[in-house]
């Protein structure tokens, strides 16, 4: 009895409503948009990848570079202490860019081998740094240092830990609500795995939350009741338990997604050459 109505409010913390959902185009005009993230300052960064090109706007006002010469940054992440991270695909590493605009390097190697080009980041709001290691386009050829894609975990110290090997190419990466489980999508499986987080970031338990994707999985976000927004074909919308719940289309396929605007309700959908934008009616998740 008690398990059936744990059940059933489950269903009901992870039930949304759908039905006037309206996709909004918010910028054009790029290259091929990636790495969403909204700083609580109230403004949106983007990353426009060929042009190594880091963007932000205030909504209603016109966008400005945020960062020039950006190494072909894909994913970025933000911690809310005023540090932004990027995953420099085109320099093989990972940065943190502080309030006065300082980089300086995260992680840059594995037991003295060159990553093959960082793709997506998430921060912990503890500090833990998660971040994936595909190698896609040109980071595919000759000169790779890795044999293998990983999934890497960087401790406050600047340790950094290899999470796994996948067969597949992982891709956009997120965390649950309470920074307990770790959210990665491989492109090539179409398929999103889940570990567990301790305390100490450290990750255990893989195991297959969500299979058959349609399309090819990228970006990834998660709401306040652990709903997880799957960019591939459309953006997927599923339960914490790897339930389709919705699938929004667009007329661009889309490859990142994050929750922004002053209460978090505005999915900023970024899908090649633009940026689009959803209301939604509930809460994005933040770890800050």
């Amino acid at each position: 009895m008690w398990t059936l109505l744990l059940l059933l409010c489950a269903g009901v913390l992870s039930a949304q409503d759908f039905t006037d959902i309206r996709v909004e185009k918010f910028a054009g005009g790029y290259t091929f948009t990636e790495g969403p993230v909204w700083a609580k300052e109230g403004f949106l960064i983007w990353s426009d990848v060929p042009n190594s090109k880091i963007w932000k706007v205030v909504p209603g006002e016109k966008a400005v570079v945020f960062r020039e010469a950006s190494n072909k940054t894909n994913g970025n992440d933000y911690d809310g202490k005023g540090n932004f991270y990027h995953c420099e695909g085109g320099a093989h590493r990972v940065t943190r860019t502080d309030r006065k605009g300082a980089v300086t390097v995260v992680a840059e190697n594995y037991q003295g081998k060159r990553f093959n080009a960082p793709n997506d980041i998430i921060v912990r709001k503890d500090g833990q740094v998660y971040f994936t290691d595909p190698a896609f386009g040109a980071s595919q050829e000759a000169g790779r240092q890795l044999e293998f894609f990983g999934i890497y975990h960087v401790t406050p110290k600047g340790e950094v830990e290899l999470i796994a090997k996948p067969k597949g190419r992982p891709n956009g990466i997120a965390l649950s609500p309470n920074g307990k489980i770790l959210y990665v999508d491989n492109s090539d499986e179409r398929a999103v795995y889940a570990y567990d987080l301790d305390g100490k970031g450290a990750a255990s338990n893989e195991r297959v939350l969500i299979s058959g994707i349609k399309g090819v999985p990228d970006g990834m976000a998660v709401d306040e009741k652990g709903n997880l927004y799957v960019t591939a074909d459309g953006l997927a919308i599923y339960s914490p338990e790897g339930k389709l719940l919705h699938t929004i289309e667009f007329a661009e396929i889309p490859r990142n997604v994050t929750f922004g605007d002053a209460d978090l309700q505005t999915l900023y959908v970024t899908a090649y050459t633009s940026i689009y934008r959803v209301r939604m009616t509930v809460k994005g998740s933040v770890q800050y």
